[in-house]
């Protein structure tokens, strides 16, 4: 993504759109911890003629969507008892 986030930012996105009552935990940075985590793409663009299309919160939508049907049993996985 073109624009920069931090993993509180992230963290608190996955939560809302998840629904979730997690909480977010706070830990000690390790020393070698990045200060800047938007990598950069440029070589990507030059050689491989890509750049990202999908924003982030699409790309959160689509993904918490993907992995919720993925736990969902499919009715030919189900097994009735009685």
């Amino acid at each position: 993504n073109p624009e920069e986030f931090t993993i509180l930012e992230l963290a608190r996105k996955v939560i809302a759109n998840t629904g979730s009552r997690s909480e977010i935990v706070f830990k000690p940075l390790p020393s070698d911890d990045p200060v800047q985590r938007q990598p950069d793409i440029t070589l990507a663009k030059q050689m491989l003629q890509w750049e990202p299309v999908v924003a982030l919160n699409e790309g959160l939508r689509r993904t918490i969507s993907y992995f919720r049907d993925e736990r969902r049993p499919a009715a030919k996985d189900l097994v009735l008892s009685g």
